[in-house]
């Protein structure tokens, strides 16, 4: 991934009451300072703007038919058309969104920099806020007594969430930050205790398979919780470079992907890794099953990799516009749309075998 890339995935304002400042500080304790201030981009409202249409998107996810993406300055856009056409979603903060998912077509989460999570219940029209880094600072420093949580201020980016279902979650992001929740977001505990991370390293991936939880990052960091996220165990790791993302495919493997084209495939959840043939030598950003149950991998120059064979092998399909892509959906007329530094872009529809 560039660096670019990583940088760009890289209080509480009139929402949050006084009484509600009050319980987070008091639940910090005596000693620990105040709460830092909160940054205006967590208070004010995304700008609406003609140019958001073409702004650096980040993710983009399936919602039903609609197609949802994020990304800089607290951009969400949305398409009816399958990506032809998009325009621009009310979303109550200003800072840079990473990463999506949606449980159904109204039921979905947004997260990115300063510890935001959003959640919207009408397929991505509107967003309210459920955690920024003000208050996860405040429950960090809780759960784990650790000044530097709160000394931090809310700069604490998230990179992924996911959800097994409407109410289970967790969201990873840098330096071993890591949250769940198990009622929808309406509250979040923090996870990076339970993480065996001493050097606190970036968490760049998670993926929820039933009550299985798996976290990748960097320097080939792997973590599973086979209790919902109540503990977890390192994996041993097939790389000692970072991984970028991880797929859980229809037929139970795990492909685990990232730095310079490197994708391990597993079929035991995590406890044996293989290599997997990508053909690529760039980093790979993001990933998906697809309709038909193939796998599809995608590189920072915008590159599509195919596997039709449970992520055993992948063959390369040539970008028709290079663009340093970010993420990728399929629309519902089954053409994949990529997010990109560039806006986003329609990549047609994958070779068939």
């Amino acid at each position: 991934m560039s660096l670019a890339t990583l940088l760009a995935r890289a209080g509480l304002a009139a929402s949050l009451s006084a009484c509600g400042a009050g319980a987070a500080a008091q639940a910090v304790g005596p000693a620990t300072p105040a709460l830092p201030a909160v940054p205006a981009v967590l208070i004010d409202a995304a700008l609406q703007s003609p140019k958001a249409l073409a702004a650096a998107t980040l993710a983009v996810a399936r919602a039903g038919r609609r197609l949802v993406a994020a990304g800089e300055r607290g951009t969400v856009l949305l398409s009816d058309d399958d990506g032809a056409s998009w325009r621009q979603a009310a979303v109550p903060v200003q800072t840079t969104l990473t990463a999506l998912r949606f449980v159904d077509e109204r039921s979905g989460w947004a997260t990115g920099h300063l510890g935001v999570i959003l959640h919207t219940a009408d397929g991505g029209q509107s967003w309210t806020r459920q955690l920024d880094g003000v208050r996860a600072g405040a429950l960090l420093a809780a759960a784990a007594p650790a000044q530097r949580w709160v000394e931090d201020g809310p700069d604490k980016p998230f990179f992924d969430i996911d959800f097994s279902d409407a109410q289970h979650g967790v969201a990873v992001g840098a330096y071993n930050l890591a949250m769940s929740t198990a009622d929808g977001g309406r509250s979040w505990q923090p996870l990076s205790a339970r993480l065996p991370n001493p050097k606190r390293l970036h968490l760049y991936a998670v993926r929820t398979i039933g009550s299985a939880v798996v976290v990748a990052g960097e320097q080939g960091a792997l973590f599973k919780s086979t209790d919902g996220g109540a503990s977890f165990a390192p994996l041993a790791s097939p790389y000692k470079g970072s991984f970028f993302g991880l797929l859980a495919t229809r037929a139970g493997s795990l492909i685990a992907y990232g730095l310079r084209g490197h994708a391990f495939r597993s079929a035991d959840q995590g406890a044996s890794w293989e290599p997997v043939e990508t053909g690529s030598a760039t980093s790979l950003v993001a990933g998906i099953a697809l309709d038909d149950g193939s796998l599809a991998l995608l590189n920072q120059t915008g590159e599509l990799l195919i596997s039709r064979d449970d992520g055993r092998r992948f063959n390369k399909t040539p970008a028709a516009e290079p663009v340093p892509a970010a993420s990728l959906a399929v629309a519902a007329d089954g053409r994949v749309v990529l997010a990109s530094l560039r806006g986003m872009r329609r990549a047609g529809r994958p070779a068939a075998p």
